[in-house]
C-alpha cells in the first residue's frame, strides 16, 4: 500500500473536515398525500446550494440556487437558474457591493446605490427555503419587519410551537408567517436552531426528510391557521345590517334584456331583494341608506372554473363573483370550506361542485379521486352521486379514454353532468361521442387537430404543442366536423381564454397584457410575477408561433360563438382580477359588454339551474349583486372598480377587503347613513 505524503494527508484531513462541517438539509415535497419532488439545501459556512424540483399534474419548477450570506444572514450573492412551472427559463442574479446592490430577474435589471439599512433581497424565483432565510433575518434584528429589495417591507408574525416526531427523533418547531411579498403570507416552520423544518399551505407541504408522516397534520394545521386569519378578516369586513337596506340612486342591469334601467332604489331585507322602487320614494325609519351615486347594480357573477381556497374565495367575492363552480379539489378540504362559507364564518361565493376523477399515472393531478380501472371510475361517480353535493364530475388528463363511456353512462343515470379535459391519446370528437356534457379548455378542444394520436398530452406538451396552431386551417374538414358536433349537440365549452393569453403572450420584463389595469395595486412579489413569462419562447420562431397560436385560438372561439356554441366563463387562474380579464377578452370573440355580463350572470344561473333565485336583481330573489361607478354596458372595465358587493344579504366593501391582502383599493366605500 502506498503511504500518503504529509502534504496529501493534510489536504485529505482538510477535505474530510470541510465535508463534516457541511450540513445537508433534505426535504420532501408532498401534494395530495403523495411525494412529488424534493428540496435539497447543502449549507457550508456562508454558502448554500439548493436543488428544488417537483412535478404535480405533469408540471412544476426545476431550480438550482447558490447563495452567499453575510454575518447577519442576508444575501450578498444569489444566483438562480432553471425553469418555472410551465417551462419558462430563469436566470436570476443578485449581488451586494458596499452599500449598493444590483439584480437581474425576469422583470429586467435593477439596482440601488444605497440600499435601506439591513434590507434583504427577495428572490423572484427562489425556492421555499428562502422563506426561512427571510424569517431568520427578521428574527436576528429582534423586530418584526425588514425592508425588502426590490421594494416593500417584509413582516414576521410568530405562531404556534409544535412537537414533531420522525425518523431522527422528536423536534420542537415554531411557525412563522412571512408577509409583504404576495397577497397572502407564507408559513414556515423553524427548529430551535432557526433551520427550516417545513414550508406549509393548505394544499402543499414541504417537510424535512424523515418527518413525512407529519405532512397530513401540517396540512391540516395550515388550513386551520388560514381559517383563523380569514375568520378574523370576515369579522372586520362582513356587514350584516339589522334592518332594511336602501341602495339609492342606482341603475339596475337587466341581464334578460341586456339593458340598463332608469335610476331607482334597491331594497334588501335579510338575504332577499324586497323591492325596486323609484329613486324619489322616501325610505322608512330604521333603514340603512347606501348612496349609489348614480352607479350600476349588476347581478352577481359566476366564475365557472375555480379550484377554490379561502383566499380566492374572498378575493373573488370582492370582484363581484357571488357564485363559483369548483372544478376539482381535495374533497374533505372543500367540504369544510363550503360549510364555513355557508355559515358565514368566513366570506366567499356560493360554491357549485364538480367531482374530480383522474386516472393513476406518473403524471396524475393529485386531487379528488384517482382511479386505476373502469370499475374504479364508475365507483368514483357513484361516490360523488351518493354524497349529493355535486353538479357533475370532471374527468382529467390521465383517464383511460376507454373508460369514459361507462363513466358517462353512470353519471347520467345518477343525474350528474360530465365535463372535463380530453384524456391523453384521445380527441375532442371522441369525448363528444362518448357523451360529455361540456368541454373544458380551448387547448384541449383544439389539440386533436394538430397532434398525432401517440403524442402524450399529460405533460407540458399539451401547452407547447400549441405552437403548431398557426398552420391550422379553421375551414378544414376536421375542424368543421368537431365544431359541427358541438353545434348539433348544443354542447358548451369552458374556454379559459385568459390562461392562454398568459401562457402564449406573457414575456419577461413586460407587464402581462391582462394585468395592466391592476398590477400597480398589488404587493411587490405579485407585481414581479406579472412581468414574467410562463413558457420558454426563446427558440428561433417560437415567439411568433406562440403569438400566432393565440390569434388562432381567438379565431376558433369567435367561430364557436358565431355558430351558437355557449362560451362558459371561467379562468382556472384563481379568478378575481383574472376573471375580469376573462370577460374582457370575450369582446375579441364578438360579444358586447352587455352580452358578456348576461353570460356571466343570468345565463350561468340558468345553466346551473339556479335562475329561480339568482342571476338577476328582482324582488323576491336572493340579494347577490354588486355596485360599480359608471356604466359597464359601455365600458366593461368598470367592473374592476367595484364599490360594494352583496352576497346573500351580507354587504362587503372592497375598499375594506383589499388592504387585508396588501392591495390598494380601486374605489372608495360608498356613503352610508341611517334614516
Amino acid at each position: 500500500m502506498k503511504l500518503l505524503s504529509s502534504a496529501a494527508f493534510a489536504a485529505l484531513a482538510l477535505c474530510l473536515a470541510t465535508n463534516a462541517a457541511a450540513e445537508m438539509q433534505r426535504y420532501s415535497v408532498i401534494f395530495g398525500g403523495k411525494t412529488v419532488g424534493h428540496l435539497n439545501a447543502d449549507v457550508e459556512g456562508d454558502r448554500t446550494a439548493i436543488d428544488f424540483d417537483y412535478k404535480n399534474n405533469g408540471r412544476g419548477p426545476t431550480m438550482k440556487e447558490t447563495l452567499r450570506l453575510d454575518a447577519n444572514g442576508l444575501p450578498v450573492a444569489w444566483d438562480i437558474a432553471g425553469t418555472t412551472t410551465f417551462g419558462s427559463k430563469v436566470e436570476e442574479h443578485f449581488a451586494r457591493s458596499g452599500k449598493g446592490a444590483t439584480w437581474t430577474d425576469a422583470t429586467g435589471k435593477g439596482s440601488v446605490a444605497t440600499a435601506p439599512a439591513g434590507a434583504v433581497y427577495v428572490a423572484q424565483s427562489g425556492s421555499p427555503w428562502s422563506t426561512g432565510l427571510y424569517a431568520r433575518a427578521i428574527l436576528k434584528t429582534g423586530g418584526t419587519t425588514l425592508a425588502a429589495l426590490p421594494g416593500g417591507t417584509l413582516t414576521l408574525t410568530k405562531g404556534q410551537t409544535l412537537n414533531m416526531t420522525g425518523a431522527n427523533g422528536p423536534l420542537k418547531v415554531t411557525a412563522y408567517d412571512v408577509g409583504g411579498i404576495e397577497t397572502t403570507p407564507d408559513t414556515i416552520l423553524l427548529d430551535d436552531k432557526g433551520d427550516m423544518f417545513a414550508a406549509i399551505s393548505p394544499r402543499q407541504v414541504i417537510v424535512r426528510a424523515g418527518y413525512e408522516g407529519e405532512a397530513e397534520r401540517l396540512k391540516t394545521l395550515a388550513a386551520q391557521w388560514s381559517t383563523d386569519r380569514f375568520v378574523a378578516i370576515n369579522k372586520k369586513v362582513a356587514h350584516r345590517y339589522a334592518g332594511p337596506v336602501r341602495i339609492r340612486n342606482v341603475r339596475v342591469f337587466d341581464p334578460k334584456a341586456g339593458t340598463l334601467g332608469n335610476p331607482v332604489s334597491v331594497l334588501v331585507s335579510g338575504n332577499k331583494i324586497t323591492a325596486v322602487e323609484p329613486v324619489a320614494k322616501t325610505g322608512a325609519a330604521g333603514e340603512t341608506v347606501i348612496d349609489g351615486a348614480g352607479g350600476t347594480i349588476v347581478p352577481g357573477l359566476y366564475e365557472m372554473h375555480a379550484h377554490t381556497g379561502q383566499e380566492g374565495a374572498l378575493l373573488n367575492l370582492a370582484a363581484g363573483v357571488t357564485t363559483m363552480r369548483d372544478m376539482g379539489n381535495d374533497n374533505a378540504v372543500l367540504d369544510t370550506l363550503v360549510e364555513r362559507i355557508d355559515k358565514g364564518v368566513i366570506a366567499g361565493p356560493r360554491i357549485v361542485r364538480a367531482g374530480f376523477i383522474e386516472g393513476k399515472s406518473p403524471f396524475s393531478a393529485n386531487n379528488g379521486i384517482l382511479v386505476n380501472s373502469e370499475a374504479e371510475a364508475v365507483a368514483a361517480v357513484r361516490w360523488y352521486a351518493d354524497h349529493g353535493k355535486f353538479w357533475g364530475v370532471k374527468s382529467y388528463n390521465s383517464m383511460n379514454p376507454a373508460w369514459i363511456p361507462a363513466l358517462v353512462k353512470e353519471a347520467h343515470a345518477r343525474g350528474l353532468k360530465v365535463a372535463g379535459h380530453v384524456p391523453a391519446f384521445a380527441t375532442a370528437d371522441q369525448m363528444i361521442e362518448a357523451g360529455f356534457d361540456e368541454l373544458t379548455h380551448i387547448n384541449q378542444f383544439m389539440l386533436g387537430w394538430v397532434i398525432k394520436p401517440e403524442e402524450d398530452t399529460r405533460t407540458l406538451f399539451r401547452l407547447t404543442a400549441l405552437k403548431r396552431l398557426p398552420a391550422l386551417d379553421l375551414n378544414s374538414p376536421k375542424v368543421q366536423k368537431t365544431i359541427g358536433m358541438m353545434v348539433e349537440r348544443k354542447l358548451p365549452i369552458d374556454v379559459t381564454l385568459g390562461i392562454h393569453e398568459n401562457l402564449l403572450l406573457n414575456r419577461d420584463g413586460q407587464i402581462a397584457p391582462g394585468a395592466t389595469d391592476y398590477v400597480d395595486h398589488l404587493p411587490i412579489g405579485a407585481q414581479r410575477s406579472l412581468k414574467q413569462a410562463w413558457i420558454d419562447a426563446s427558440a428561433p420562431g417560437d415567439d411568433a408561433a406562440y403569438r400566432g397560436a393565440y390569434d388562432k385560438i381567438v379565431a376558433t372561439i369567435r367561430m364557436l360563438n358565431e355558430r351558437g356554441v355557449m362560451i362558459v366563463p371561467g379562468t382556472d387562474t384563481g379568478g378575481s382580477f383574472t376573471f375580469h380579464r376573462e370577460l374582457e377578452l370575450y369582446q375579441k370573440v364578438g360579444m358586447t359588454p352587455a352580452q358578456i355580463l348576461t353570460r356571466a350572470s343570468w345565463d350561468m344561473a340558468k345553466y346551473l339551474g339556479q335562475d329561480a333565485t339568482l342571476g338577476s336583481v328582482e324582488p323576491g330573489k336572493l340579494a347577490d349583486f354588486f355596485l360599480v361607478p359608471g356604466d359597464p354596458t359601455k365600458d366593461l372595465k368598470a367592473i374592476k372598480r367595484i364599490a360594494m358587493v352583496v352576497k346573500d344579504g351580507t354587504f362587503f366593501y372592497p375598499a375594506e377587503v383589499y388592504p387585508e391582502f396588501g392591495i390598494k383599493p380601486f374605489t372608495p366605500k360608498p356613503a352610508i347613513t341611517s334614516n
